[in-house]
């Protein structure tokens, strides 16, 4: 199972388009990060470039069931933005947090183990878990690279997502498929269904139709991502957590996924969604040409190295590898069943009462840890 290393490179690279993008940043600390949310979104603009007469749509980042750090949207994240929100003046019944199921997570379990519930709860918003929408057939116009191919049958969407602007909840973390994973990663957990899994093999072309089909769908975009806890190695579950102290926030998905990429210690022009996208004008991934406001964050490199996780190793063997015979038979029929099962024997049964939980004690004792402890102590949820 090869590391996948990429080291900074501030080479310039010719942008298609002259307008320079922006990231805001703010360090950040466990007792002032709700605060500092609030100004990361002051600094992004979001008053200015978010409409308080359209509804927004949360979408929140499920990448286990279970609760692991940095691995999905944290609660100080969730609270953070949406405390914010609705001190802007942006109505509650216009605001709707969403999130997606896969063939091996739950959204509702999800939700409660993060909790998510109580806070949103407590700010007077419901949840929706997307499984439980209509979904639809969309025809997007733009020349999509790859998605066409996976489901020639049509893309279904959620019926509730054209015309609605969108604030992605994505964390700092590695992806044994993508690299990295963030922004434009996080759509793909909403634009499509649960046998998403099927774009595996093809995931930096699908990652710029994710961009594409959003600049149909939604009038604006903004990400706010947190880095309070960054998660290094086998992502998007079995990482080591990296304290970070820092935020991020962007309506430029592919910029944010750059400084992100920066901040893990990765040359973001190096990761093929990236430069792809960069390409093509769907963003700016050129570090040297992105206006990073707010707080110095130059000087933050985690030096992360991308790993694959045993479930993500044995996918790629079957889908790009020397086991690419049997990928049809394998994981595109009936006999299918079998991968959503090892991947919960290996994840929830194998690794996480061992490996999982000997990170978890550990990270509990850290700042964050006891914030986190401190929001299941004051909402009374247990992971």
């Amino acid at each position: 199972m090869a590391d996948t290393t990429h080291k900074i490179n501030e080479r310039p690279v010719d942008s298609p388009t002259s307008r320079r993008s922006r990231v805001a940043a703010v360090l950040t600390r466990p007792e002032t990060v709700l605060d500092d949310y609030r100004r990361l979104l002051d600094l992004v603009g979001v008053v200015d470039g978010l409409s308080r007469d359209t509804d927004t749509l949360l979408k929140l980042n499920l990448s286990w069931t279970k609760y692991f750090p940095a691995c999905s949207s944290q609660p100080w994240q969730v609270e953070g933005v949406v405390r914010a929100l609705i001190d802007y003046g942006f109505p509650r019944e216009r605001l709707f947090p969403i999130e997606n199921k896969t063939v091996v997570t739950d959204p509702i379990k999800g939700a409660q183990n993060n909790l998510w519930l109580p806070i949103l709860k407590n700010y007077g918003l419901s949840f929706t878990p997307l499984p439980d929408v209509e979904w639809i057939v969309y025809k997007f116009r733009s020349d999509l690279l790859k998605l066409n191919d996976i489901f020639p049958e049509g893309i279904e969407i959620p019926k509730i997502y054209p015309g609605k602007q969108i604030i992605h909840f994505p964390t700092i973390k590695t992806h044994g498929h993508s690299i990295t994973t963030g922004a434009i990663k996080n759509s793909f957990g909403g634009l499509l269904k649960e046998v998403r899994h099927y774009a595996h093999k093809y995931i930096h072309e699908v990652m710029v139709d994710l961009m594409l089909m959003q600049r149909e769908l939604h009038p604006k975009v903004l990400a706010v991502m947190d880095g309070t806890v960054c998660g290094d190695g086998a992502g998007p579950r079995t990482m080591i957590p990296r304290v970070g102290n820092v935020l991020l926030a962007s309506f430029d998905s592919v910029a944010i996924d750059a400084v992100a990429a920066r901040v893990m210690g990765f040359d973001p022009l190096s990761i093929p969604y990236l430069r792809m996208c960069h390409e093509r004008g769907l963003g700016g991934a050129d570090t040297a040409a992105i206006d990073i406001v707010g707080d110095d964050i130059a000087a933050i490199n985690l030096g992360f190295h991308t790993k694959r996780s045993l479930v993500i190793w044995g996918d790629q063997m079957l889908r790009k590898g020397p086991l690419r015979f049997m990928e049809k038979a394998a994981l595109h029929s009936p006999l299918a069943v079998w991968a959503p099962f090892a991947s919960n024997v290996y994840h929830d049964w194998l690794w996480y009462p061992t490996v999982g939980q000997q990170i978890i004690r550990g990270f509990m004792r850290t700042e964050w840890g006891q914030l986190f402890q401190s929001y299941r102590t004051k909402f009374g949820r247990h992971s």
